[in-house]
């Protein structure tokens, strides 16, 4: 609900919504930046909350909030407003993303995580997906009815929908294996659950001590730079390109179903590869680092493709190499699950607190090159080509290679010496962790 609630703004924006609100320039730019500003605001406050609110009450209760906002935008009459309404929203859209990944680190093994992950970002992708047809079907059967546009109804119904799963989360979400009280779970599967994944005994509180030894460790920002690296190689897809391509296409005119249904196929792709990457990774005993190096090559190539095609923009054999190029891009989402399942692969000894902040900082640095990445490299005002943003892809794509080999090298050197340590001090069970604190091992 979370990728769907976010995918439908676009969607809206080629159905009506950018000529009945007036939209100019790179508005619909600066509404994303100001939901991606409430987003990184969120982050590590929500997260962090985590280990204080049971994770059964926070996420719902941010569910119905965004579901509510998401409602509201129906009543939109500029797009101010609707910067204002997004804003918001991305602060309770904060946890969603990083608190679920938080949460199955918590619960699966290294040859698990992979695929529950997978299946987590598959899962919203989906929703982008559903979105347009969702759109179609609206603005088809809806349309004006009690003289709503249908990108209106878009918003009222998605909100709708969005509750129920807040209060199936109320009454089914398991929070961690340490303080479940699921009424679905018996004592010994509870108990299974906690034996399955290092014990981690110390917490610490949330202190200046806390953040400044935190920060300082190379734990913290090699997952951090890794995210905000491979987040802009999902800019194809994440700013909906191929989308804004076919409403400036310099010779053909697509149909608003058009324009909602086909760029529905990046998503589809993204969710294969996502479930591939993911399984394999598991398969490979946890060697998430591939998946960087697939990405790498693709978004180079992909960038190529869509740049040998600017350069003849009438010949009809241009318009499907760049759809195919967008299509095929779809597959760096692959990253999502695979890289925030390596982290919690990396940080499975060190202490719950400090796991929550290095996924949650991942996340907040990464938006918080979006918030400016998109406007100057994916602006609307761009379209049909976007050849600035196509040079950002190459080089970020090779950086992506560099940064996943320096990483890939620094986890493993660490995770010999942890075992090392570990085996030295089997007597006491004490070993040290990533930056600095006594753990139990």
């Amino acid at each position: 609900m979370n990728y769907l609630d976010r995918s439908n703004l676009s969607n809206a924006y080629v159905s009506g919504m950018k000529e009945d609100l007036g939209f100019v320039g790179d508005q619909l730019n600066q509404i994303n930046t100001c939901f991606t500003v409430g987003y990184v605001i969120g982050q590590i406050p929500a997260n962090l909350s985590l280990h204080y609110v049971k994770p059964r009450y926070f996420f719902p209760a941010c569910v119905v909030i965004w579901a509510c906002l998401t409602m509201v935008t129906a009543s939109a009459h500029n797009p101010q407003s609707i910067m204002a309404i997004r804003f918001f929203q991305g602060i309770f859209e904060a946890t969603t993303f990083v608190g679920t990944h938080y949460i199955l680190g918590s619960w699966y093994t290294e040859r698990e995580l992979g695929k529950r992950s997978g299946i987590f970002t598959a899962s919203g992708l989906a929703g982008t997906m559903i979105g347009g047809f969702i759109q179609t079907g609206i603005n088809s059967r809806l349309n004006g009815r009690n003289g709503l546009s249908g990108w209106r109804w878009l918003f009222i119904i998605d909100g709708i929908i969005t509750l129920p799963v807040a209060f199936y989360g109320f009454i089914f979400f398991p929070d961690t294996p340490a303080t479940t009280t699921a009424f679905y779970l018996t004592e010994s599967e509870k108990a299974l659950a906690v034996s399955r994944v290092p014990s981690v005994e110390h917490r610490s509180p949330v202190t200046w001590d806390f953040f400044k030894k935190s920060f300082s460790s190379w734990f913290f920002w090699g997952f951090v730079v890794l995210w905000i690296i491979a987040g802009e190689t999902e800019s194809f897809s994440s700013n909906s390109i191929l989308a804004l391509y076919m409403k400036s296409h310099p010779t053909i005119k697509y149909s608003v179903s058009q324009l909602n249904d086909y760029p529905t196929g990046v998503p589809a792709v993204g969710i294969i590869s996502t479930l591939f990457w993911a399984t394999l990774t598991d398969f490979l005993n946890g060697r998430r680092y591939l998946v960087g190096y697939f990405i790498g090559i693709t978004g180079v190539a992909t960038s190529a493709m869509i740049l040998a095609a600017s350069k003849d923009p009438t010949n009809p054999s241009s318009t499907s190499v760049v759809f195919g190029a967008y299509y095929w891009a779809g597959a760096v989402y692959a990253c999502q699950a695979t890289f925030f399942a390596w982290a919690n692969d990396a940080l499975r000894h060190e202490e719950h607190m400090f796991r929550a902040l290095v996924l949650a900082g991942m996340n907040l640095g990464n938006n918080a090159v979006n918030a400016w990445w998109s406007i100057i490299f994916y602006g609307a005002s761009m379209a049909p080509w976007f050849t600035r943003g196509m040079w950002a892809m190459i080089a970020v794509s090779i950086l992506l290679a560099i940064w996943t080999g320096v990483l890939s090298y620094t986890t493993a050197k660490h995770e010999k010496m942890r075992k090392a340590e570990s085996m030295q001090t089997s007597g006491t069970g004490n070993s040290k962790s990533a930056y600095g604190r006594e753990i139990l091992g």
